[in-house]
């Protein structure tokens, strides 16, 4: 501080803050209160826990004296891990994403049967996109109009299929 501040501080002394408010002890007090507290915890959870393994220990049905077990049951051997139902944990999680990934995108850019008994199939995206830009999305009809019947819509078609009346081209 420079003079002239030291001089405007001296003469004007509601400048100061309250030292009532700022008690730095009690805030240090709080800190540390808020660390033994969390290291209690800490050691109550842990005490909990190591009591709660032993209580599980001790109340496990003792193994049936028949059936051959191995002595550490948390551990699952490869042929065992086959006989739990679907899905399984994985083992190696970016290669088998990736396969199901690939598999993904082969089955929508490619052509194929859903289900060839109900003849459902699945085309690439972008024939479908194509395919309703061309032809539109159905629409129901709109309420108090009757639909049209079904031998009505067949022989529109087939007075647009008839290709009698048309002239015919000149062959060379």
């Amino acid at each position: 501080m420079n003079n002239e501040e030291l001089q405007h501080h001296e003469m004007n002394p509601e400048l100061e803050f309250e030292h009532q408010d700022w008690n730095p002890k009690r805030v240090y007090t709080f800190l540390a209160t808020l660390a033994i507290a969390g290291i209690l915890v800490h050691f109550a959870l842990w005490g909990f826990y190591r009591y709660l393994d032993y209580y599980n220990a001790a109340h496990q049905p003792p193994p049936n004296p028949l059936v051959e077990s191995p002595t550490e049951t948390r551990e699952v051997s490869p042929q065992a891990a086959q006989k739990f139902p679907e899905p399984r944990l994985e083992k190696n999680e970016r290669l088998e994403i990736n396969d199901f990934r690939l598999k993904e995108e082969q089955t929508l850019n490619t052509y194929g049967w859903v289900d060839q008994k109900a003849g459902i199939v699945h085309i690439p995206i972008e024939r479908a996109m194509q395919l309703i830009a061309e032809r539109g999305l159905p629409t129901t009809p709109r309420v108090g109009t009757i639909p049209p019947s079904e031998v009505n819509v067949v022989n529109q078609a087939a007075e647009r299929a008839d290709v009698s009346n048309l002239p015919k081209k000149k062959q060379k």
